[in-house]
């Protein structure tokens, strides 16, 4: 299992696309996994033969376990080259073991896809033994190994020169340091380790942060080993399990839902939430959503209700500034952006998630059109990339699609305000002095009330009412 970033140690196996027996090869994608961003294809960077799967689906790996193993043609010809450069002074034992490594031809580093590499050099250090098992490389030599492809049916008789091939494998560092680096804007990968068994330490990153060292580093592969003489057994899924005669069934609390739990804990009892509501007729804004589907500039775009609640909160924040913000806890400063990172939250199968809209104060309305298009078809798929979920600043969530009329919405972690949107129904309004039936909807905003006061957050949430009453406003606002 490749650590896929974001200081994630585990991902389940969504899907398996081959079975034992399948031929695969290079490039191909072999499984799907879902980590608690997103769910990710992991392609096989060899060709062969599929020998076994480790881990049935639905099971959850830890990052670095064997999940897959492909016997590749002329196995005994690829233990000629070793995966990774060794140490001069090494053990008898870690050479012997290093011997029966399936290694790469000589510059291809396996990557996932839509990712680049960068050439690093990382130390071997020792691993666990299962039970039974041949003797196995050190435990950094093993994660590269797991991530380029190794492991012969048997050590061979003696170990060849040790050969320096390109590396690429994510540098070796404990959570807590990951985290001082994306902290302090340091790419691990311009880090030269000096911890045990090449682990990038805190004084590492320090002294990085003196040199003012940049570059990118490269994500790791999908794991695959060719078949080992005594595999150990794969563990069963968590699966729901049914109690009671059943009366109650029991779910694994894992992946996006147990991520989406854990931050909404975080940001309830960490921001203190103030909620606002209106109520207001958008049969104008109705009219216009029509309009524009018509528009040959919004040919071939998807045009709704959402496009102008967007921009009408995108001009709102334009006109507040200041609600664009963030609470730096360590710093003791509240973080005003002079950009907006337009969050959507959307309903998956596999939960809730809330990717969000890079600069979307910068675009135009067929601009806006097409990337809210993009991103609900991208969440849809399951193919959100977490990227794609960080640097959001504020969230509008469409409750109305349920039939919902209102809520009171939880804050994205490190957002300021999310701003709820209801059902939009025909109503009895009080419309020119007289009551007729109109287009209605309840707006509710959410802001955090260290940053955000009540005058400013009435403002802002008055301004997307104005504007969605009488959306000529969104002319001569903007």
């Amino acid at each position: 299992m490749p650590d896929v970033g974001e200081g994630l140690t585990e991902a389940e196996i969504l899907k398996w696309y081959v079975q034992p027996g399948d031929t695969v090869t290079d490039g191909q994608v072999v499984c799907e996994v879902e980590t608690a961003k997103a769910a990710v294809e992991l392609p096989c960077p060899y060709d062969g033969v599929v020998h076994e799967l480790r881990f049935p689906e639905g099971t959850t790996v830890d990052v670095g376990e064997v999940i897959i193993s492909v016997e590749v043609a002329g196995g005994a010809a690829a233990e000629e080259q070793p995966q990774t450069a060794q140490p001069a002074a090494q053990e008898p034992a870690a050479k012997d073991a290093a011997a029966s490594d399936d290694a790469e031809p000589q510059g291809r580093q396996p990557v996932l896809v839509g990712y680049g590499v960068a050439a690093t050099s990382t130390k071997r250090r020792p691993r666990k033994q299962a039970p039974g098992a041949p003797a196995q490389e050190p435990a950094a030599a093993a994660i590269q190994g797991e991530l380029n492809g190794h492991g012969a049916p048997a050590p061979a008789p003696e170990a060849p020169a040790p050969t320096t091939a390109p590396a690429g494998p994510r540098p070796l560092a404990k959570p807590p340091v990951r985290k001082l680096a994306k902290d302090l804007g340091v790419d691990l990968a311009t880090v030269t380790p000096t911890g045990p068994g090449g682990t990038v330490t805190r004084e590492d990153v320090h002294a990085a942060v003196s040199l003012a060292a940049a570059s990118v580093g490269a994500p790791a592969a999908v794991p695959v080993q060719a078949p080992a003489q005594a595999p150990a057994p794969a563990p069963q899924p968590e699966a729901p399990v049914t109690t009671g005669a059943g009366r109650e069934t029991r779910i694994p609390i894992k992946g996006v839902r147990k991520a989406t739990a854990q931050a909404m804990v975080g940001s309830a009892f960490t921001a203190p939430h103030v909620t606002e509501f209106v109520t207001v007729d958008v049969t104008r804004t109705m009219r216009l959503v029509e309009e524009l589907k018509s528009d040959k500039d919004m040919a071939g775009l998807r045009v709704n209700p959402l496009l102008l609640i967007a921009k009408a909160l995108l001009v709102a924040i334009k006109r507040n500034p200041e609600i664009n913000a963030s609470w730096d806890e360590a710093a003791q400063e509240i973080v005003v952006k002079h950009y907006v990172n337009l969050g959507i939250a959307a309903a998956t199968p596999r939960g809730l998630i809330v990717p969000n809209i890079k600069d979307a104060h910068a675009k135009t309305l067929p601009q806006l059109a097409e990337a809210l298009g993009e991103l609900v078809a991208t969440a849809r798929e399951g193919k959100t990339t977490p990227a794609a979920m960080q640097g959001g600043t504020v969230t509008i969530t469409n409750v109305g699609v349920f039939g919902v009329d209102t809520g009171t919405p939880i804050l994205n972690p490190g957002e300021s305000a999310i701003l709820a949107v209801g059902a939009i129904k025909l109503q009895p309004w009080v419309h020119k002095g007289k009551v007729k039936p109109r287009q209605v909807t309840t707006l509710a905003l959410s802001f955090d009330h260290r940053l955000v006061d009540g005058e400013l957050g009435s403002k802002v949430l008055a301004d997307v009412a104005a504007i969605l009453e009488q959306p000529k406003r969104l002319i001569t606002w903007a």
